[in-house]
């Protein structure tokens, strides 16, 4: 860690910004506020096509003031200033509203501001102005009603400099929230770059590596990400930084593998008569290359000392189910129960029917069998318990006796199975569904 990118973000931009910075984008430090990089860029020089301009979401766009009226509103005190922007870089007139859509050629949009003051003496016919608010569907056209804007024309931060480089200059876009535009983000982010020393930052990638793929410095590329004056600054800035950031992640994720592999696990070895080798026998189909080659490594790992961590990843339909079945019955084989988490209730009964389902002479009735038997065994049957936080507290009560007990080789559950009072005889595997986290 770095201390300078743990500092309190108040220390950099003052309290007042920081308090907003936190309040709108949950991030408190230097770092997180540096490493809060544009979604996208606008070019100054050009219009935002307003037919691509998504509904129903916080969009900043730029665009050109048609027209700008007032009119009294009829129901209580106070006026409406009707704006109407455009995408068409020439036009200067006020031409009627027009239907926006896929195809429509220049659209344009209306805005609403209601005593909208400063809208009313700023938004002239003919400036270029980047407007940040939610777009929505007003009959057959597009509007925005009070949303928050910036002068293009009058920006007083650019620097004096060629109007077609400045044309040229790209414009970031930040992930705004309602009540904090990109624009205030961009401002924010330029005091913090004036009063960090970038220069002194630690570059996480290697001297060798930044040399072979001939990236920038690490406080170039920070600069140039947020305050760049072409888009081949951003871009090159964006190919550093994206390097950086999956190296970084791969460094983590092999160090703990690294301290997961020095830890001590129980080893499930497969065994030749058990469970698993019964079900492979009663299966109505010929497993697929892809599960036989998956089904191998986690075989292999699970008979090792050391922890297993896997994720197994495939199409909808492609025998995710079954291949994780499969090793959870080489754990029982070995001794040892499993645990399938799903993320809802209803996922957790379907996994439940149909792991009984597919298993079908292999699957215990625990009605019907005696107590105490880890993983039944002894019957040449596993016990599969469904364990849920709505259960009745009977059904409840008495999955968790066979989960603890080790009488249910197999218990398939929500997060209730990682409540503190869920405990495990011997538990081996854990198979998480694929929507948590």
């Amino acid at each position: 860690m770095n201390a300078e990118l743990d500092l309190a973000l108040e220390r950099r931009i003052g309290k007042r910004s920081a308090a907003v910075i936190e309040k709108n984008l949950g991030l408190t430090t230097v770092g997180g506020l540096l490493n809060y990089f544009p979604r996208r860029y606008l070019n100054r020089g050009e219009l935002t096509p307003i037919s691509e301009v998504p509904l129903d979401e916080e969009v900043t766009l730029i665009a050109r003031v048609l027209s700008n009226s007032t009119r009294k509103m009829h129901t209580r005190r106070g006026s409406i200033t009707d704006v109407v922007i455009t995408d068409d870089a020439a036009s200067h007139g006020r031409p009627r509203l027009s239907v926006v859509g896929p195809g429509s050629g220049h659209g344009t949009l209306k805005i609403t501001f209601f005593n909208g003051f400063r809208a009313r003496a700023e938004l002239l016919p003919g400036r270029r102005v980047m407007f940040s608010g939610k777009v929505t569907r007003y009959g057959p056209s597009l509007g925005l009603t009070n949303p928050d804007f910036y002068l293009l024309d009058e920006d007083p931060d650019m620097p004096a400099m060629d109007p077609e480089k400045l044309a040229a200059m790209p414009i970031p876009v930040y992930a705004a929230t309602a009540k904090l535009t990109s624009w205030s983000i961009q401002k924010v982010i330029a005091t913090l770059l004036e009063t960090l020393d970038l220069d002194a930052l630690p570059d996480p990638l290697p001297e060798s590596v930044a040399a072979r793929e001939n990236f920038l410095p690490v406080a170039d590329a920070y600069r140039l990400i947020h305050k760049p004056e072409s888009h081949a600054d951003w871009q090159q800035a964006q190919d550093r930084l994206r390097y950086q950031e999956a190296l970084v992640l791969q460094a983590a994720l092999a160090r703990r593998r690294a301290r997961l592999a020095a830890e001590e696990a129980t080893a499930r070895r497969p065994a030749a008569d058990g469970l698993l080798a019964a079900f492979d026998k009663q299966l109505p189909f010929t497993l697929t290359d892809g599960q036989t080659a998956v089904g191998k490594t986690l075989a292999a790992e699970l008979a090792q000392d050391s922890p297993m961590n896997r994720l197994l990843q495939g199409e909808v339909g492609s025998g995710k189910t079954v291949v994780a079945l499969r090793a959870m019955l080489q754990v029982v084989d070995a001794g040892g129960q499993a645990a399938l988490l799903a993320p809802t209730e209803v996922l957790a009964a379907q996994h439940f029917e149909s792991i009984r389902r597919t298993l079908g002479s292999l699957s215990r009735d625990p009605m019907l069998s005696p107590d105490g038997l880890l993983g039944s065994l002894a019957e040449g049957a596993v016990q599969v318990t469904l364990l849920t936080g709505s259960m009745p507290a009977a059904a409840r009560k008495r999955a968790m006796l066979d989960a603890a007990s080790g009488t249910a080789g197999i218990v398939i559950g929500t997060h209730a199975l990682l409540s503190d009072n869920v405990a495990f005889y011997d538990l081996g595997l854990i198979v998480v569904d694929e929507q948590h986290r």
